[in-house]
């Protein structure tokens, strides 16, 4: 098992890969947006697009975690629909060939006349990824992958991915946009409780190279299976009162709420699984949504890893719905095998009601004790 933790990060390696080759080719990248429609599309936003690279990576990375581990095939599931529209208006299924020459043909149906793109995405497919990583080697563990499902985000915050901002000026170690926070997650989850146990976040452009200007890359992951409690991170030391981030477009209600508490820590930022991330690097603690806008794929593996460390992510509306109705016991946890009844599309695996991404058990009763007082919440 411990064989597919690495695979879970070398698949999110490879991912990272792509999304910075992708990137590289600035005239090439604006030819490959494509915007979600009908079910696809994230109703939270006026413009959400979908890149080839999304698609792509998703695509690798169900490949090449079902080669090795038959047991997870059909049950890898991500964001994307695998189709992808060109600007001529057809539509091309993309998917991994048996070879790189095939990859790259059925990539040139897309990139047409850019033979040269594809043949170098289609190289970035197939690559072998080696890692180097003695503490990651040395995980040893026993889950079964026939009992686990994967969630993938394949580019978390697409939007902040395309416009590619990289001048965003961190506030506290946070960056309230750019392409920082555009992220690869992975995480598996146990198919019968739908507890995530596995996560891996990648971010594909933590930071230039002096020398080459190119990005580097850098990931996280954790485990949080029965009493195992493994992460490359160690556990953020609390504050004694909370910094909670929030996204811009949260309601004056709840920052109203959380005022008091927070003071002058209420901080903001884009991607749902970014703003994840400053909470499991101690840069928030806690991470507020009151709003339905996020989906099983950005918590999965956000979730695993802080589980890992000793915090959880609770769906908002039934934490608040206990507190009222007296039940001092632990809130309800997000899970990750339950479609939504009665929605269709990408809506049937929304966290309605909102969550919280917490690092330490006690802020998470000050937020909830907070936002309690919120109508409509």
């Amino acid at each position: 098992m411990a064989g597919l933790l690495q695979a879970l990060v070398g698949a999110s390696e490879k991912a990272a890969h792509i999304a910075r080759l992708c990137r590289r080719e600035e005239p090439l990248f604006q030819l490959l947006v494509a915007e979600k429609t009908g079910a696809d599309r994230n109703r939270r936003f006026l413009q959400d697009f979908k890149t080839l690279a999304d698609v792509l990576i998703q695509e690798v990375i169900k490949h090449d975690l079902g080669q090795e581990f038959p047991e997870l095939q059909g049950h890898i599931h991500g964001e994307e629909s695998n189709e992808f529209r060109t600007g001529q208006g057809e539509t091309v299924t993309v998917r991994v060939c048996a070879t790189p020459g095939d990859t790259a043909a059925l990539l040139l149906s897309v990139l047409e006349p850019e033979r040269a793109a594809a043949e170098l995405l289609a190289a970035a497919v197939h690559r072998a990824v080696v890692l180097e990583d003695a503490e990651l080697a040395g995980v040893a563990l026993s889950i079964p992958p026939q009992d686990l499902a994967i969630w993938i985000d394949p580019i978390d915050s697409t939007n902040e991915y395309i416009s590619g901002r990289e001048d965003v000026a961190p506030v506290d170690g946070i960056a309230p946009a750019g392409l920082c926070s555009a992220l690869v997650l992975v995480g598996a989850y146990d198919r019968r409780t739908g507890c995530p146990v596995l996560g891996v976040i990648n971010e594909p452009f933590f930071r230039r190279d002096p020398l080459t200007r190119r990005w580097q890359g850098r990931y996280h992951w954790g485990v949080a299976y029965g009493d195992t409690r493994l992460c490359s991170l160690s556990p953020p030391p609390p504050r004694p009162a909370p910094c909670v981030v929030l996204s811009r477009a949260e309601g004056g209600p709840v920052r109203a709420a959380l005022g008091p508490l927070c003071g002058d820590r209420l901080r903001f930022a884009a991607g749902a699984g970014y703003k994840m991330l400053c909470v499991i690097l101690g840069l928030a603690d806690a991470y507020v949504l009151s709003e339905g806008s996020t989906f099983a794929w950005d918590a999965c593996a956000p979730h695993a890893i802080l589980r890992a460390l000793g915090g959880g992510m609770v769906a908002l509306a039934g934490a608040l719905r206990a507190r009222r109705a007296g039940d001092t016991g632990a809130p309800p946890e997000l899970v990750y095998n339950c479609p939504a009844e009665g929605a269709a599309g990408a809506e049937r695996w929304a966290n309605r009601g909102g969550l919280v991404a917490y690092a330490h058990p006690r802020h998470l009763e000050a937020v909830l004790a907070a936002l309690a007082t919120v109508p409509g919440l």
